[in-house]
């Protein structure tokens, strides 16, 4: 059973995401003085009295704003408010009723959902009064709370929870797949998202960093669990300048260490820059699963060698890679978007993929009879047996006379023979030497 969805929505800077960073129990959304922060859905697991529940915070709604990226976080807020079991609506009590909450007042009857009316920062008891006014919105009654302070978080949750039909169980995250998308600004994450869920679930636009946070989006297709977290694009350090952008390349990190299986997005038109090959060597030493997709495939003039000449210089500057598939995609098209999935549960069954122990030994006794290690100060090198301790990613210990004696260039022969009888492709392998005693 899905779990109910909370969705925290009104204008921007009334502390939407102070509150939602307070339910989630972790500093989860970026909160921050600037309006228009938050702005994409943050989603979160929280749990109220035996109830747990899906949390969103939104972007602040501008009902009569131009502005291309508030249009988008209005439409955005629609969006969670759509998808919601309860709504949220917060405001700010000590500024008093604003015209813009009237409107988003407005917004929310037409949706029919449950609405708790929270007046935020009312920060001491002298502010209590302020929240009289707002009975004039016909949203209810108001629950006076402070975010900031953590007052009266627990009454609007009671409030919460008494909305829901029933206590749900939530799905065992071992069953779902989750998936992170990453790599610089404006490669096109977003927008191969939005053309797998077929819907706009996060702001696509050419402005650079506009998604902010790392979002996770859960859907289901083919009986198959997925949670897709799209991230802030990781820049390099010299171009972060401002607070929230540290924030982000902070959480676009973090997304990388949550997820199984990471795609990376490389821009087909600007080619592999060395920040691509930073964030892939990030993936490949959190052991994550990984899928190379080289987006915006369409611009690009193209004869029979232009795709083999693609994936050569991905080599060249991605030699650590090479286990990794690629895929050359159109976001804008759809071209070959529908593979990606498919290739997601090969990578992510082969990132949990584990070998017997005695298969693995005849594969490496083998490799040993083909290729006999060198001599080195007059040792040569005795591989006793090899054995797998783990997955995600696939981790091996081989156990030798003297781990001093393993030339690394061995090991890559080893690890190239193991790929060769099992695949392991898309997966970082692990390989441990241990002596005898």
């Amino acid at each position: 059973m899905t779990k109910p969805i909370v969705a925290i929505v009104g204008r921007a800077n009334v502390g939407k995401s102070t509150l939602f960073n307070r339910i989630a129990g972790k500093r989860i959304s970026i909160v921050d003085d600037s309006p228009g922060i938050t702005r994409d859905r943050i989603l979160a697991d929280a749990e109220w009295i035996g109830n747990t529940f899906k949390v969103i915070d939104t972007g602040g709604i501008e009902p009569y704003s131009e502005d291309i990226i508030m249009q988008q976080m209005k439409r955005q807020a629609e969006i969670a408010i759509e998808t919601s079991d309860v709504i949220i609506f917060v405001v700010d009590a000590k500024e008093g009723i604003n015209p813009t909450d009237v409107e988003v007042a407005n917004i929310l009857r037409k949706a029919n959902k449950p609405i708790i009316l929270a007046c935020n920062k009312i920060d001491a008891a002298k502010y209590r009064d302020h929240i009289y006014e707002f009975y004039s919105l016909g949203i209810g009654e108001p629950i006076a709370i402070s975010a900031g302070q953590s007052l009266g978080i627990g009454d609007l949750l009671d409030e919460v929870v008494k909305n829901f039909l029933k206590a749900e169980e939530g799905i065992n995250d071992d069953l779902i797949t989750k998936v992170a998308v990453v790599g610089k600004p404006n490669v096109g994450k977003s927008s191969i998202i939005n053309k797998i869920l077929g819907e706009e679930r996060v702001i696509v636009s050419k402005i650079p960093g506009t998604t902010r946070d790392a979002i996770d989006t859960f859907f289901e297709k083919d009986n198959q669990k997925y949670v897709l977290i799209d991230t802030a694009g990781i820049r390099k350090k010299r171009k972060i300048s401002e607070a929230i952008e540290r924030y982000s390349v902070i959480r676009a990190l973090t997304a990388i260490e949550r997820a199984d299986v990471c795609l990376l997005v490389i821009d087909a038109e600007k080619g592999i820059a060395e920040q691509d090959s930073k964030i892939a060597g990030y993936i490949h030493e959190q052991g994550k699963g990984i899928i190379i997709v080289v987006n915006k495939w369409d611009m690009i003039k193209k004869d029979e060698k232009t795709t083999d000449f693609y994936k050569q210089d991905i080599n060249r500057v991605l030699p650590f890679l090479a286990y990794a598939p690629t895929v050359f995609t159109s976001a804008l098209t759809g071209q070959r978007i529908s593979r990606l999935l498919e290739i997601v549960n090969h990578v992510s069954n082969q990132h949990a993929l584990r070998i017997q122990t005695g298969v693995l030994n005849d594969i490496i006794n083998e490799a040993v009879l083909m290729n006999q290690p060198s001599i080195s100060g007059g040792r040569r090198l005795n591989i006793y047996y090899g054995t797998q301790i783990s997955v995600k990613p696939p981790t091996f210990i081989i156990f030798v006379n003297d781990p001093a004696l393993m030339h690394f260039s061995y090991e890559r022969y080893l690890e190239n023979q193991i790929r060769k009888s099992f695949g392991f492709e898309g997966t970082p392998i692990r390989i441990i030497i241990r002596g005898r005693e």
